[in-house]
């Protein structure tokens, strides 16, 4: 393969190539270039902020943890414990080398594009990546590691970092949150509730987990004892700063259920007498008590929907999830939805915000049901729509119907600590591109534009997160 340099860092890049539109685009991009990042759904280990140590090294700090760049790798042949995935280990430096040696596979990906603006922007590498640098980059971001500056918390200062949203286990005793927050010493840094392997009993160790539940509130081992130990736990979140409760589901199912009928099936599924019909319908039942505790204690309620988790079989029973084989599928929010949209959909202090991966849904459903139900959201674009052309797409899909306001501003979903500032600058560039294409053709004047993309950036998901 050829050497090829990262992504040259042009100040206007992924705005528009008419010259009048971008320069519309560009004085709309500057009003908010250096505006706070406002991450209120990402996976960013709180323990990375409460212990504050160095990164170990190069290639766990950009390539082991994410699965964007893991799974491209592994499609080009190299074995994910090669690159230390599971329980697998790996040289550093070898992970780096296969890396470097195949950095030309992500030319055009947004990975690639994250990746570049990391190593540029952040890390000061400016020598072209390829196979004959990889030690020389290696060891030109391993001295950079060692340097307070590059500590987690000086760098969540750098970033700009306002707000930052974990993703947590429900039993999670919440303590790396409560040091931060007695220290003071960052900003502000909340939990997220993320109850899916309580709810779904197809997830490994189910029983378990409900087992572990109840017995931790004390409560009963009866339906109205399950969702009560639920709602303990989530006003236990709530009370350390939680603002939302995250669902990843297959199929944004929902089903509303009598509560005799609710005891018999939850019955079934602990006992794992359950059929696959039957766990579906107590995933759906679920996911409505999700909502119908929204509505009761106030946090926010995402659904990221439409992936088939562990595609891989063989890959997951030996390197566990996560490991960058979960696919997108087809989805169905509005038959899917309605039981629970019935129920809960006008009430206006309840938010719901509805991520996908399927782009079909954002102009036929979601964008639909955001212009009619003031409880719920168009959630940004997500996973592997998280991208310059995707969030295009996604503009266009979503805003002849629902407008700017129905959205609920970027969301950065990700592990990868060092690409947030890429991540949400990329966003950033894309609205003011599409701002700026309204603006030259005459469906918003400026002064529209520059309201609306000063919104987006801040004020818009704080009113949505209940920030």
């Amino acid at each position: 393969m050829t050497d090829i340099a990262p992504v040259r860092l042009e100040r206007d890049r992924l705005l528009p190539a008419d010259p009048a539109t971008r320069s519309i685009a560009r004085d709309l991009y500057d009003r908010i270039a250096d505006a706070p990042i406002i991450s209120p759904h990402g996976h960013v280990p709180v323990e990375w902020l409460v212990d504050d140590r160095p990164f170990l090294d190069p290639a766990s700090l950009l390539i082991t943890h994410d699965h964007y760049v893991t799974r491209l790798l592994h499609a080009s042949g190299v074995g994910l414990d090669a690159l230390g995935l599971g329980e697998s280990e790996a040289d550093p430096r070898a992970i780096w080398r296969q890396f470097a040696e195949r950095w030309p596979l992500f030319a055009g990906t947004a990975s690639g594009y994250w990746l570049a603006e990391s190593l540029r922007t952040v890390l000061d590498v400016q020598i072209p990546l390829s196979a004959s640098t990889a030690d020389e980059t290696f060891d030109l971001i391993a001295a950079q590691l060692d340097s307070p500056a590059f500590r987690p918390r000086a760098l969540f200062e750098r970033f700009g970092i306002e707000v930052l949203a974990t993703t947590d286990d429900p039993l999670d005793d919440l303590s790396g949150h409560a040091a931060l927050a007695a220290a003071g010493e960052v900003g502000r840094i909340v939990p997220t509730f993320r109850p899916d392997r309580y709810l779904d009993p197809d997830a490994p160790g189910f029983a378990d987990h409900v087992g572990r539940l109840v017995a931790s509130t004390g409560q009963p081992g009866t339906f109205a004892g399950y969702l009560a130990a639920l709602e303990q736990r989530r006003q236990y979140f709530i009370r350390h700063g939680a603002v939302s409760a995250d669902h990843g589901v297959e199929v944004p199912e929902t089903l509303d259920l009598d509560p005799a009928a609710a005891q018999a099936l939850f019955v079934r599924v602990v006992s794992g007498d359950a059929d696959a019909a039957e766990r579906q319908a107590f995933r759906a039942h679920m996911l409505l008590q999700m909502a119908r505790m929204s509505v009761d204690d106030g946090l926010v309620m995402t659904v990221h929907a439409g992936v088939v988790r562990n595609h891989s079989t063989q890959t997951f029973r030996r390197f566990g999830p996560d490991t960058g084989h979960d696919i997108p599928r087809r989805t169905d929010f509005v038959g899917g939805l309605r039981p629970l949209l019935e129920r809960f959909g006008l009430e206006r202090d309840f938010h719901l915000v509805l991520f996908a991966v399927d782009e079909t849904v954002y102009s036929r459903e979601i964008a639909p049901l955001a212009g009619f139900y003031p409880s719920v959201y168009i959630g940004a674009p997500w996973w592997f729509l998280d991208a310059p052309d995707a969030m295009a797409r996604f503009r266009s899909a979503v805003t002849e119907t629902a407008g700017f306001s129905r959205g609920s501003g970027f969301i950065d979903d990700t592990r990868a600590f060092l690409s947030i500032p890429a991540r949400h600058d990329t966003a950033r560039r894309a609205d003011a591109a599409f701002l700026a294409r309204l603006v030259i053709e005459g469906r918003v004047d400026e002064a529209a534009a520059a309201s609306i993309i000063d919104d987006i950036v801040g004020p818009q998901p704080k009113r949505v997160f209940k920030l």
